[in-house]
């Protein structure tokens, strides 16, 4: 059976269920998402830009998925393994795809944000959301249709014209059932003319031995000489899969931060789709990923330019070790008319054993003359000089080995704006190359649901 069947048969047969746990808004979408993907062919291994990753044999598994919204036990006495502290007063939860909030979350946010349910902003908001809802995201992405054919609610991040949100936006995800689930996340963050706002988003699985899905879909819109600031970071489990696709608008003279950071996984697609609505836009996209055992990740993004002026700096780092494997596949297209561009594509990868593997694959496309655009990828071993250097010192091959990859990630790390979440992203960066045990308790308690 082909693995978007059991899906389609699902909808077919569950839609009043799934329409009655969402809104209009949301349905709308519903029957032009089904076309699609009753049309459809996924990816699999070896498709363009799908070089390591089988679409088709991650939605295989009879997943679950909570249509009828059914209040899921996640236990809050759990550790939650992300390992980051309480860093804003706003903390906002994924539970499985069921929205909740911590204690005075939307009470601690300031005049003219809003963020809050999905569900929620597209019935008291209706025009506003029509207006952003699937306005970027291209349903001909197998992973888009998916998502907007089963998503029922979501997290909308709101920021209005002037507003100036000082301290980040907290979303924790969390992944918890005791069978197979799909969870199906949808994020919409809006930040209008003349906003800035930050935020930073983690996925976790609280139990290890059971296999989840995890698809998301993000439209991240930034208007007029508007800042945007996301990091993302998965320390998940072996049996969890993350298919997620982000799409980024900006508008003139908008600054957008984007940064995804891999802990731990199991399989993870992340996608990134940038285009630029206005001139002058400045888009900083960034990541890293430390694999080993039979971990895999895959990163695909491309940028459009087709207005003058615009800057990309694009950085992804990866360490694989044992039988892991990355992948990197970028495009950055300049089309004819966008004159003083500026885009920057890099790719740095380390393998630390003959087992692993690292696919990279960046390219440009450039149709206009009045540009200045560079790419590159590297992929080797650790600097036997420098490891010789410093067992001169005094250290071990070990230690001269933790440190050196602890390095390497530095720069995509300290490109982070956020210092208390830069100096504890340091901190588990360590942890993780030194194979520790994932060990957080910071979010216990905090999830409280939300009819």
């Amino acid at each position: 059976m082909n693995s978007l069947t059991q899906y389609i048969d699902l909808f077919d047969h569950h839609r009043d269920l799934v329409d009655k746990g969402s809104c209009e808004v949301m349905n709308a979408l519903r029957s032009e998402a089904l076309d699609i993907l009753k049309n459809s062919e996924l990816p699999r291994k070896g498709s363009e830009n799908y070089e390591t990753i089988d679409l088709p044999a991650i939605l295989a598994p009879d997943f679950g998925l909570n249509l009828a919204r059914l209040d899921i036990d996640v236990n809050s006495s759990a550790p939650f393994q992300c390992g980051v502290p309480h860093l804003s007063p706003s903390i906002f939860f994924f539970r499985n795809d069921l929205y909740a909030e911590a204690a005075n979350a939307s009470e601690n946010l300031p005049e003219g944000v809003f963020v809050g349910s999905l569900k929620r902003f597209c019935m008291e908001f209706p025009i506003e959301a029509k207006k952003f809802y699937g306005h970027i995201a291209d349903m001909r992405n197998p992973i888009v249709a998916l998502n907007t054919l089963f998503a029922q609610d979501g997290i909308v991040v709101h920021v209005k014209e002037g507003v100036k949100c000082e301290k980040p936006i907290q979303i924790v995800g969390i992944l918890e059932n005791g069978m197979p689930l799909m969870a199906v996340r949808r994020l919409l963050i809006i930040a209008e003319k003349d906003s800035e706002i930050k935020l930073l988003v983690c996925d976790h699985t609280q139990n290890n031995e059971t296999e989840f899905l995890n698809l998301i879909v993000s439209e991240i819109i930034a208007e007029e000489n508007s800042s945007i600031e996301i990091c993302e970071m998965e320390e998940s489990s072996q049996k969890t899969s993350r298919l997620s696709a982000a799409y980024v608008a900006q508008g003139r003279e908008s600054h957008v931060s984007a940064t995804g950071v891999t802990l731990y996984n199991g399989i993870t697609r992340n996608e990134y789709h940038c285009s630029f609505t206005g001139p002058d836009a400045h888009l900083k996209l960034s990541g890293m990923a430390i694999e080993d055992r039979q971990r895999m990740i895959d990163t695909y993004s491309v940028v459009t330019h087709t207005l003058p002026g615009c800057h990309t700096d694009e950085l992804f780092k990866y360490v694989a070790d044992d039988e892991a494997v990355a992948t990197f596949s970028g495009l950055i297209k300049v089309m004819k008319g966008a004159s003083k561009t500026e885009a920057f594509q890099n790719n740095r990868n380390i393998i630390g054993n003959e087992g692993a593997r690292v696919y990279s694959k960046p390219t440009l496309e450039i149709y206009d003359d009045d540009v200045k655009c560079s790419h590159g990828s590297a992929i080797g071993q650790l600097d036997q000089k420098q490891i010789f250097y410093m067992r001169t010192r005094g250290l071990s091959e070990e230690q001269a080995r933790f440190l050196l990859k602890q390095a390497f990630m530095a720069d995509v790390i300290d490109g982070i704006s956020m210092p208390d979440f830069r100096l504890r992203l340091h901190a588990l960066v360590e942890r993780r190359f030194a194979r520790g045990e994932r060990n957080c308790n910071s979010c216990k308690n905090l999830c409280i649901p939300n009819d």
